[in-house]
């Protein structure tokens, strides 16, 4: 009898050991978005003052893509890209979520958002922060589908002091505003401001400035709230494989953080970007417009109608990009201390670029480097290559793919990305490919790992050298000797671009309207000229 219990224990150790090795095949993921991030990390050396510690020792632990893109140059449209797989051309997502939903059910047909995904093959998905533009779902209906579980938004309820400074900004995950509504409505005066430009309140959110106690919600910047959020979810207990997404809302706009994050960029040290006078002698008529901006003004005469406000919106980006990078290592301290550690994918990246005045431009909304370069960067447990980097040209479509060959789920066919897996083996490789980044209906930039085409829909073109010119001031379109590179780059335009969801014919846009109005004018700004 003794030998019998003997044997059905062992029988039954056996299978819960067997069991526990079954629940453990699967790696957990911890998924990573900074919203418009751009290369202004010191490991990317995009912004030779840029302080961001915790960035840096991640990035030297894994696998850094050093020339990623993103699909769409816009928070709404790049994510859906992003969680979809799916590029703005072929589902038509190239703006607004009210859009998006008009077709959603066709492009997403036979097919999940990578939450959704994730949570079909076994995972508890987790969710907190800016994930989707609206943070857990731009889907209301679709909230449960992709996650098992969410964090409150805590920016539903702002304190009215707070929300006062932001003079009625839509976005309230963006607050705090700077006292005094910023720099630009100071510049033109409150009273103006709100007469002239009623409809606009994106014009109040290129500003910055530090930030005192009394200025911050009573339970901390909301990105520290989603921080906490989310090592309190690593801390739990998991017996299942968890996907657990963190979207952090800084360095978005408007660029404030506490006051301890400026005292790191001195005012009088700041290095703002180098614009040639010549700057837009070269650039077509639809990247004129592109560049004008949203101010009332166009964005780059107003910042120049004070001397001090570029500086002054630098050294924000800056303090904002340090204070997101506290909170990043904050969260990977938590995940490296977890039980969790040795299993755990850590994936981080950004929607889009931003642009601090380069090209005479500010915030994302083009087609040039500073609005589509990102980071990128994957962490797998036990890579041999983990410290590596690759410079090899890749897309934020492939986080999809990436993600699902790492974590041994089944191929998913609708994607239209490429599992970075073979790079992140041999991150020495180079590839003969080509992303594209698309801007509104039919305006594109293919970058290859030396080059960036640009070709807009009226037919106008730029082209930059990378290896000589990367802060692309010289267009070489024109000239005949650079035949050759089009029409190479060219053969990565889509063959087909969808309209803009909910549209059954091309009526134009905002961008047409502009250029029309100068042409009829001649009104063309001059520092566009």
């Amino acid at each position: 009898m003794k030998f019998i219990i003997l044997v059905l224990g062992l029988l039954l150790l056996t299978n819960c050991n067997s069991n526990k090795a079954k629940e453990n095949t699967k790696p957990n993921v911890l998924f990573i978005s900074v919203d418009d991030l751009n290369d202004w990390e010191g490991a990317l050396l995009g912004h030779p003052q840029a302080k961001t510690p915790n960035m840096d020792k991640l990035f030297s632990e894994g696998i850094l893509f050093t020339n990623a893109h993103c699909s769409q140059p816009v928070c709404t449209a790049s994510r859906n890209s992003i969680i979809s797989g799916v590029h703005p051309t072929s589902s038509g997502w190239y703006s607004a979520t009210k859009n998006m939903k008009k077709n959603y059910d066709t492009v997403m047909a036979n097919h999940m958002m990578l939450p959704e995904y994730f949570k079909a093959n076994g995972y508890n998905t987790y969710a907190t922060g800016k994930v989707f533009h609206s943070g857990e779902s731009d889907y209301s209906d679709k909230k449960t589908d992709y996650w098992t579980e969410f964090s409150p938004h805590f920016w539903k309820n702002m304190e009215t002091h707070i929300k006062e400074n932001g003079y009625g900004y839509r976005g309230t995950m963006f607050y705090p505003f700077p006292k005094n509504g910023g720099q630009l409505v100071e510049l033109y005066g409150k009273d103006t401001i709100n007469n002239y430009y009623k409809t606009r309140k994106r014009f109040y959110s290129l500003c910055g400035g530090p930030l005192e106690a009394e200025d911050i919600p009573e339970k901390g910047m909301y990105d520290e709230q989603i921080r906490d959020w989310a090592i309190n979810k690593i801390n739990e207990p998991h017996k299942d494989p968890f996907f657990l997404a963190v979207g952090f809302i800084r360095p978005h706009v408007p660029y404030t953080a506490p006051k301890k994050y400026f005292d790191l960029y001195p005012i009088e040290n700041i290095q703002v970007p180098v614009v040639p006078e010549n700057e837009f002698e070269d650039i077509p008529i639809m990247g004129k417009a592109i560049a004008h901006g949203y101010t009332p003004k166009g964005g780059w005469q107003d910042v120049s109608e004070k001397k001090e406000i570029l500086p002054e919106l630098v050294q924000s980006y800056l303090a904002c990009v340090s204070f997101v990078d506290d909170q990043i290592g904050k969260v990977v301290e938590a995940l490296e201390k977890s039980p969790h550690a040795k299993n755990t994918i850590i994936v981080l990246w950004s929607d889009h670029g931003q642009h601090l005045g380069e090209k005479r431009h500010f915030r994302k909304q083009a087609l040039w480097e500073e609005a589509t370069k990102v980071p990128l960067f994957f962490k797998i447990p036990n890579n041999e290559k983990n410290g590596q980097r690759s410079s090899q040209v890749v897309s934020l479509l492939d986080i999809y793919p990436t993600l699902t060959e790492l974590c041994n789920l089944p191929k998913v066919e609708q994607v239209e990305g490429e599992s970075l897996v073979p790079l992140i083996n041999a991150p020495e490789t180079i590839q003969n490919r080509s992303v594209l980044t698309t801007w509104y209906y039919k305006n594109h930039a293919v970058r290859s790992n030396d080059w960036r085409y640009i070709h807009y829909r009226d037919g106008g073109e730029e082209l930059y050298n990378h290896k000589t010119d990367p802060g692309e001031h010289i267009n070489l379109a024109g000239n005949p000797e650079y035949a050759m590179i089009i029409e190479a780059h060219k053969k990565w335009l889509p063959k087909q671009d969808a309209l803009p969801a909910g549209s059954t014919k091309w009526e134009g846009d905002n961008l047409d309207r502009r250029i029309e109005g100068w042409i009829a004018n001649d009104s063309i700004p001059l520092w566009l000229r």
